[in-house]
């Protein structure tokens, strides 16, 4: 069951950065297939860009 702050870091991700599910999911299975972190991958995807990023990091920190 996942946390807390990970679920709110979904939602986060849905409402305030406007990913779809398919998205996060993607960026979901990529981190439990090679243990990276959720940031980084949606950017190297190009799910977000570097403001988004920044963004994202900033969420983080305050959760």
């Amino acid at each position: 069951m996942p946390s807390k702050t990970y679920q709110r870091f979904i939602q986060f991700l849905q409402e305030e950065m406007n990913l779809s599910q398919d998205s996060i999911a993607m960026a979901q299975k990529t981190v439990e297939e090679n243990l990276g972190l959720m940031p980084v991958v949606l950017w190297q995807y190009g799910l977000v860009n570097i403001e988004q990023l920044n963004r994202i990091y900033e969420w983080l920190e305050k959760a």
